[in-house]
């Protein structure tokens, strides 16, 4: 049987091993999008998300949780191979591409939004959990959620224009 301690610490996990497929995802579409329209607002996104995985990390620094590598490293490897999926062209990047990498950062930014809220509401109850740190990651998370929502419509106008 596994304790409430035991079920925060798989949480914890398991959206950090999430966080790793985000920050390779956004990073990634960032490069690709360099010099185009959508590179600046991708690559501050990408940079976010490192640094919410920066912060997800402390937080589980201060409830005594170690990452899980199976998990991360099981995630890196799912990423890749997520990035060989039919775009439309036989090589290169396609305005598909860009669609459905914003689509990915957008359930990503989701689910990270889901974490900032589940651990907002369990606070009160662990001193390790600061509800003004929970409320200013919430509120990123949901702006960003906001700018890729912007961005989809951007791009699915040019893609299938």
């Amino acid at each position: 049987m596994t304790t409430m301690t035991d079920q925060l610490a798989i949480y914890l996990r398991d959206h950090r091993a999430g966080a790793t497929t985000g920050t390779n995802l956004a990073r990634r579409a960032a490069e690709e999008n360099a010099g185009t329209p959508y590179g600046q607002f991708l690559g501050r996104i990408a940079d976010e998300i490192e640094e919410d995985v920066g912060t997800l990390g402390r937080i589980m620094t201060r409830c005594d949780v170690t990452p899980d590598l199976l998990k991360n490293a099981g995630a890196k490897v799912g990423e890749r191979i997520g990035r060989f999926k039919m775009n439309g062209q036989l090589t290169g990047y396609s305005p598909l591409s860009r669609v459905l990498e914003i689509e990915g950062l957008r359930a990503g930014v989701q689910g990270k939004l889901s974490l900032w809220q589940g651990l907002h509401e369990i606070a009160p109850g662990h001193e390790q959990l600061d509800e003004r740190e929970l409320d200013e990651l919430v509120a990123r998370a949901e702006a960003q959620l906001e700018g890729l929502r912007e961005q989809h419509r951007l791009a699915v106008r040019e893609a299938f224009h």
